[in-house]
């Protein structure tokens, strides 16, 4: 059974969301909007856990109850129906406990995902592909809204890289388990000798704060190039240089924008996710977790990534920071990918 002194500090969690409310109650608590809006993110985040958590506590006392009453009274009908029940609190409690995972600062915004292919060429582009097919499954399968907000077509096949903005409640707390290098084992459909080929492509995420346009950038950093765009959109989209490429160069962070059919639209999108960008690496470095999560800086190639796709000799999908692992490769390439990101979660070190 579970107790106030199980999975985690009660105690301690509420003494946070007393501070949390404490101060949100304070008089000059707006004076500073950026810091008004953290504290108020932090206090959700923790109430989200909080509150269920003391209800299935409550809930477990009550079954105890029952559970003592059932056995002093012999009562065999009772204990039959009190297993239905514990099983439903049970996956309630590892429910919250998958919540408390992510409950940290950006866990509960919306995020981009971004692809890129690796080594590899055409192998790879397509592989990209097949990721970028996987995802928005996946996505569709949670009810998060998507829209693609830039799309480079590889030469032969698939993609150099996609962008997506994924929006719902804990996009970003999903997706960040996705960062990394992901590796496919199998007989190339474009090697006309059927031999077996390793492809690589990388995703990385981050995530979009509601306070992003807070977020201050100077002019004199970023640079901006128009272009072309290539991806879907008819037209209209290939006969004028909508599409923007912005660069911040302290960083050499770069992103693109080309789904508006407008340059100055398209200038909006890509400033906004260029500053979630750059704000989320000076996180990472203040974190001293930069050389972990910026996958992209990594070369994209054998021994850094973080999942196998095997389809020839056999059928397996292995995350290689888990131990996780399935057979069903296709209904993994289908979206089936919650296994991957939950294991990771409830495994992640709180540190």
């Amino acid at each position: 059974m579970i107790t106030s002194g199980g999975i985690f500090d009660v105690d301690s969690l509420e003494k946070k969301v007393a501070d949390l409310e404490a101060i949100s109650a304070e008089e000059n608590f707006w004076a500073d909007t950026n810091a008004a809006k953290v504290t108020l993110r932090e206090m959700k985040g923790a109430k989200r856990v909080l509150e269920p958590w003391k209800k299935a506590l409550a809930e477990c006392g009550d079954l105890q109850q029952l559970w003592k009453m059932s056995v002093e009274e012999n009562d065999a009908a009772l204990l039959a129906e009190l297993a239905p029940q514990l099983d439903t609190l049970e996956r309630e409690v590892i429910r919250i406990e998958f919540a408390r995972k992510m409950s940290g600062e950006d866990d509960a915004s919306e995020a981009v995902l971004s692809i890129h292919s690796g080594a590899g060429g055409t192998e790879s582009c397509d592989w990209a592909d097949m990721l970028l097919r996987m995802y928005t499954r996946w996505m569709e399968r949670r009810g998060f809204a998507f829209e693609m907000l830039d799309y480079q077509p590889g030469e032969g096949a698939g993609i150099k890289s996609a962008t997506i903005e994924v929006r719902g409640e804990y996009a970003y707390g999903y997706l960040k388990a996705e960062t990394g290098v992901h590796r496919l084992v199998r007989i190339s459909p474009y090697d006309a000798n059927a031999r077996r080929h390793t492809s690589f492509a990388s995703v990385y995420s981050y995530p979009l704060v509601e306070e992003i346009d807070d977020f201050v950038l100077e002019d004199k950093d970023i640079r901006i190039d128009t272009y072309r765009a290539s991806g879907a959109g008819g037209q209209h989209i290939n006969k004028t240089d909508s599409a923007v490429r912005m660069t911040h160069l302290p960083t050499n962070i770069v992103v693109s924008c080309q789904n508006e059919r407008s340059q100055m639209k398209n200038r909006s999108v890509a400033m906004r996710l260029l500053k979630a960008r750059v704000r989320q690496h000076y996180k990472e470095i203040d974190e001293k977790e930069r050389e972990s999560k910026l996958m992209e800086k990594k070369k994209i190639e054998w021994g850094s990534q973080i999942r196998s796709y095997v389809l020839h000799p056999y059928n397996l999908v292995k995350d290689h920071r888990t131990e996780v692992e399935t057979s069903n490769t296709g209904a993994v390439l289908d979206g089936d990918i919650d296994k991957f990101i939950e294991a990771w979660l409830l495994q992640k070190d709180e540190g």
